[in-house]
């Protein structure tokens, strides 16, 4: 057969169809696909009634973030002697895995192997379904993840408001009349713990019907700059400023309750020595505007608080999040049309029972506490390099680059150099997996099949959209095979499928019997998909779900199938009974755990403030590290340079490149100037610093690593999460 032309026209062009899998905006995706499978364009899909056609530059670049040369697309094996890698057959890479954590556990316990889990994860049905297979195969409390460097705070604080970590609300941005938004910037990262594609556009509806929109930001970033109002606030002092407004609330007597609460007289006691004129020295907002604030979000119609990753990353991250839903609650605009809301997903996750309840353990050399079922990965470090029983000796990232994204980034460098074994789960060699001694690297995005488990349980509008994987594996495992012959080899069992046995559809028929035979509904089985077992399960979850065929809906996989373009459920809906876990019943506003942080705050309050801070920022073309591989994403204004104030560079006598140094490290970087920043802060982005791995492109435009200046012993107490924001830092001249 001869070989195709590539500069005849291609007959076998195919237009398919999927979601988009690069951030939480979950938009649909119309992809050219040409004979040789190759993503040769990718455009919105306007039919999605989600999306509506939005795309970012991320998804308009999936074609080269699906083909990237640098992709690995065969198992690897480290030979430690010589540093060298060779491509292995699949069952050799399990086989050498079960081997050596087998002994190592045999050796030094359970608690010796220890699991990161990057946050790609949550964006992949491989991670969501099988994950947690491989975490209870493990056995080991020494489970990290991407999320103590990002959202934990949010998490613990709707835990012990609501009673469960994952009832988060979200803001009704199709009809709101005002928002407040602290520490996010959704032009850019287009919406984090808020599925909202076109976030854009929904903000622009919101002024077009009338609506107010207020953002709070050390930097005047894109959506400061669409906002009706921008405010300056000292990095890390969102929680006083929050404060402030329950403060006024309380003062002015504007609060209006509408859902059943506990602790109303508690939360009123903490906040009184916040007054506007006590925070506004601390935050640098006028107490005049903090009243004003108050007052807004009282009389709005309908109003809403969101605050995202920049004030989840700071010393009171966990603090900020509980008051943000505490003036929700406060101005009437929780569980509200146009207030916060909860999704309802057509796939919910485990059912809790009970209340949410973290600090079941403690990590063994700091004692800091779990949080849903991991410890702080800002203790990772510790737990590798100090000696003593339950020393982590072994380590599985899966989707993860934590050499970049985690604090004391070189620390954890020099540490994993260190461990007796490695596996990573990845598609790259970069500066974490190089350190593996067996890399498996998972199939394409358009091989895989993509439902968001996760991130549509904080959607806007309710919705559910399936796409199938698009071209064929080619004879390798699906991302899913890759997680429970995993699994399966570090638990000591049979993980090569063989004529009679497959590790996955034996997993997955265990789940389907379990979940059938405690609905009692062992007689409905061959009413499921008659897709893969992955598909299967996916097909048992819609129908038990809230709008499922065997819950009086008609949602099945068939339903999905048959609209590739995604199905619009409606619009959110008041559910707060729905939710809530706690103790008693009602939205607790004053937990014990977040009230015993308050003296954490009030110290924060008296101490003189640093005459200069770092703070994180996003980019547009950017989603952590792994994106800087593809050559449409680079260059331009995703660039890894220190932004700062023209003020403070004449004060600090600076040109070209600063020296910038913290506690723990120091970089020299490319200044930025720009007044869009206040004076005192300056920000790096994050994820970068390409020095060591094999992405060309990425390590032509490498950057340096904003996490070598972070300090892994400066926490928000009750999350354990990392602190990225406010960090003291000094700044002279390179």
């Amino acid at each position: 057969m001869a070989a195709p032309n590539p500069a005849a026209p291609d007959t076998a062009v195919r237009n398919l169809l999927r979601t988009c899998p690069l951030c939480e905006a979950a938009c649909g995706l119309e992809l050219t696909v040409d004979s040789l499978d190759r993503v040769t364009g990718a455009r919105g899909d306007k039919l999605d009634p989600f999306s509506k056609g939005f795309l970012c530059p991320k998804g308009a670049s999936f074609g080269q973030l699906d083909g990237d040369p640098d992709r690995i697309t065969e198992p690897m094996i480290r030979d430690r002697a010589t540093g060298s890698w060779r491509a292995v057959e699949w069952a050799e890479a399990f086989d050498l895995i079960a081997a050596r954590i087998s002994a190592i556990k045999a050796e030094h316990g359970n608690q010796s192997v220890a699991l990161y889990l990057g946050n790609p994860n949550a964006h992949t049905v491989a991670g969501t379904l099988y994950a947690p297979a491989l975490i209870r195969a493990l056995g080991s409390r020494n489970i990290f993840s991407a999320s103590t460097a990002d959202q934990m705070p949010k998490q613990l604080a709707c835990g012990l408001m609501f009673g469960d970590p994952l009832a988060v609300p979200v803001p009704d941005l199709d009809r709101t009349d005002y928002v407040l938004m602290l520490g996010a910037n959704p032009l850019e990262s287009n919406g984090s713990l808020c599925t909202a594609p076109d976030f854009p556009g929904r903000l622009q509806a919101l002024k077009a019907r009338g609506g107010h929109l207020v953002v709070v930001d050390p930097r005047r970033t894109r959506t400061a700059a669409r906002a009706d109002e921008h405010l300056f606030v000292r990095p890390g002092t969102d929680a006083y400023l929050l404060f402030g407004i329950v403060h006024a609330l309380f003062a002015e007597d504007l609060a209006e309750i509408g859902v059943e609460v506990t602790g109303l007289d508690e939360l009123r006691s903490a906040a009184a020595e916040f007054d506007p004129e006590t925070v506004a020295a601390r935050t640098g907002v006028p107490a005049d505007t903090v009243r004003r604030l108050a007052r807004e979000l009282a009389a709005a119609p309908t109003a809403v608080v969101y605050a995202r990753i920049g004030t989840c990353t700071a010393e009171f991250g966990t603090v900020t999040q509980w008051l943000v839903d505490v003036i929700n609650a406060l101005t009437g605009n929780l569980d509200t049309p146009g207030g916060a809301m909860f999704a309802t997903a057509a796939v919910r996750g485990i059912v809790r029972t009970k209340p949410f309840r973290p600090d079941r353990w403690r990590s063994r050399v700091r004692d800091l506490p779990e949080a849903m079922g991991e410890l702080p990965v800002a203790t990772l470090f510790d737990e590798i390099t100090t000696p003593g029983e339950g020393q982590v000796r072994a380590l599985i990232t899966a989707a993860g680059n934590p050499v970049l994204s985690a604090p004391s980034g070189a620390r954890l460098d020099a540490a994993f150099a260190g461990l007796d074994f490695m596996v990573s789960v990845d598609c790259y060699l970069n500066e974490t997996t190089r350190h593996a001694d067996v890399i498996l690297p998972p199939p394409r995005p358009v091989q895989s099949p993509h439902y968001d488990f996760a991130l549509l349980q904080f959607a806007v509008r309710n919705y559910a959209r399936y796409s199938p994987p698009l071209v064929p594996l080619g004879g390798r495992p699906s991302e899913a095979a890759v997680y429970v012959r995993l699994a399966a080899a570090v638990a000591g069992q049979p993980h090569n499928p063989t004529a009679e046995y497959d590790p996955l559809t034996a997993f997955d028929e265990l789940v389907i019997g379990t979940t059938l035979r405690s609905a009692g509904l062992e007689q409905r089985r061959p009413e499921l998909s008659s897709g893969t077992s992955t598909e299967q399960r996916l097909d048992l979850m819609l129908r038990l779900g809230p709008y499922g065929e065997w819950n009086g809906g008609d949602l099945s996989l068939d339903t999905l199938l048959g609209n590739p373009h995604g199905i619009d459920l409606g619009a959110l809906r008041p559910r707060l009974s729905e939710v809530l876990r706690t103790a008693s019943g009602k939205v607790d506003l004053a937990p014990a755990r977040l009230l015993a942080d308050l003296d954490r705050l009030r110290a924060g309050s008296a101490a003189a403030p640093a005459e200069m801070v770092l703070i994180g920022r996003r980019h547009l073309r950017s989603n952590n590290s792994w994106m800087h591989n593809a050559p449409r994403l680079v260059g331009g204004t995703n660039r890894c340079t220190l932004q700062i104030h023209p003020d403070d560079i004449a004060r600090l006598g600076l040109s070209q490149q600063a020296l910038v140094k913290s506690a723990v490290g120091s970089l020299t970087v490319p200044i930025e100037p720009t007044d869009s920043i206040m004076p005192g802060v300056v920000s790096l982005p994050h994820g970068w610093g390409h020095t060591t791995g094999s992405q060309q492109v990425a390590r032509q435009n490498a950057g340096v690593n904003a996490n070598v200046l972070t300090d892994d012993s400066i926490l928000d107490v009750p999350s354990g999460n990392a602190v990225f924001n406010g960090v003291p830092v000094s700044v002279t001249p390179a």
